[in-house]
C-alpha cells in the first residue's frame, strides 16, 4: 500500500450523504476505494467510468493511483463524491485544468439531498391517504 512518506494530491468530495477523501498518487492508474479494488467495490461499469470522468476531460487517464477513503450514503452518492474529490485533487495538481473541469460541472457540489419528513405527513410530501367518509 502506499505511506505518507509518499507526495500525494488530496480532494474532498462530497454529494449527498457520501464524504470521500481522495489522494493522488503519481503512477499507473491503479484505484483502490476503503482498501478495496474499485471492479471488487462498485459493480456497475456505470458507476467507474463515473470515479474516471474527471481523467478523460484532463487527458490524464492511467497518470495517477487513487487512494479513496468513502462513507456514508448509498454506491451512486459514493461514486458521485469521488468524483467531486477527484477533480478537486486534480486543480492540485495543475490550475489550468480548472476550465475544463468547471465546463464538465464536476467541481459543482451537487446539492441536491433528501427532503426532511415533515409533521402530520407520512414522509416528505406524502399526506396520510383521504377518505370522505
Amino acid at each position: 500500500m502506499y505511506t505518507s512518506a509518499k507526495p500525494y494530491f488530496y480532494g474532498t468530495g462530497r454529494r449527498k450523504k457520501s464524504i470521500a477523501r481522495v489522494r493522488l498518487y503519481p503512477g499507473t492508474g491503479v484505484i483502490t476505494i476503503n482498501g478495496r479494488d474499485i471492479d471488487d467495490y462498485f459493480g456497475l461499469e456505470t458507476l467507474k467510468l463515473i470515479v474516471n470522468q474527471p481523467f478523460g476531460t484532463t487527458e490524464t487517464m492511467g497518470k495517477f493511483d487513487i487512494v479513496a477513503t468513502v462513507n456514508g450514503g448509498g454506491i451512486s452518492g459514493q461514486a458521485g463524491a469521488i468524483r467531486h474529490g477527484v477533480a478537486r485533487a486534480l486543480l492540485n495538481v495543475d490550475a489550468n485544468y480548472r476550465p475544463a473541469l468547471k465546463a464538465a460541472g464536476f467541481l459543482t457540489r451537487d446539492p441536491r439531498m433528501k427532503e426532511r419528513k415533515k409533521y402530520g405527513l407520512k414522509a416528505a410530501r406524502r399526506a396520510p391517504q383521504f377518505s370522505k367518509r
